[in-house]
């Protein structure tokens, strides 16, 4: 398949680049969630601290109960927060995962291609017709890879969007029914 030992040291130099590429961009991702999950669990704490003592100031049944309802909104808005955060870093993630996976996927059609038309440079009198369906199939697999992976990205946007959508949505809603809240807590 390959015609120089050079050719072939190259195409591994280039996978193993790839890996590495792909190994970086794994360790990048998981970095960043270390990150978040530090940050979050640091505010956390400071925050139970500061409800500590805030319990302990209060004096009677209606001021625990205020206390306790007021503690459930800004807890669901802040998971809310988080899963977005850790949406975000997945799917770019997946991103970079795609297009080095593209960029693999391309580099191998083109070196199957320059094996193609090597083939063809030496093929014997006679093997026309067998090297124009076996060009005629690698055209037909190209374009076949390209209509799924096209359909494939429209989808994966689709559900991004949707899914936008629906954070934003539930987000509107938690801060709507927070301002209602605090409204007949201070009324």
């Amino acid at each position: 398949m390959f015609a120089t030992p050079e050719r072939a040291l190259a195409t591994q130099k280039a996978a193993f680049d790839a890996l590495l590429a792909a190994q970086n961009t794994a360790f990048a991702g998981f970095e960043k969630l270390v990150d978040l999950h530090l940050k979050v669990t640091k505010a956390t704490f400071e925050e139970a601290s500061l409800k500590a003592q805030e319990a302990f100031t209060l004096k009677d049944g209606q001021e625990a109960l205020a206390f306790v309802s007021a503690l459930a909104q800004p807890n669901a808005e802040k998971a809310l927060a988080y899963s977005k955060h850790v949406y975000d870093i997945v799917s770019g993630v997946q991103s970079e995962f795609t297009r080095l996976g593209e960029a693999q996927i391309a580099e191998q059609q083109r070196q199957l291609s320059d094996v193609v038309e090597q083939l063809a440079k030496n093929a014997p009198a006679g093997s026309e017709s067998a090297l124009a369906l076996l060009k005629s199939s690698l055209a037909t697999a190209t374009s076949a890879y390209e209509s799924v992976n096209k359909a494939a990205k429209q989808a994966a946007e689709l559900a991004e969007s949707n899914l936008t959508a629906a954070a934003n949505a539930t987000f509107k809603a938690a801060a709507e029914n927070g301002k209602t809240t605090r409204a007949r807590k201070t009324a």
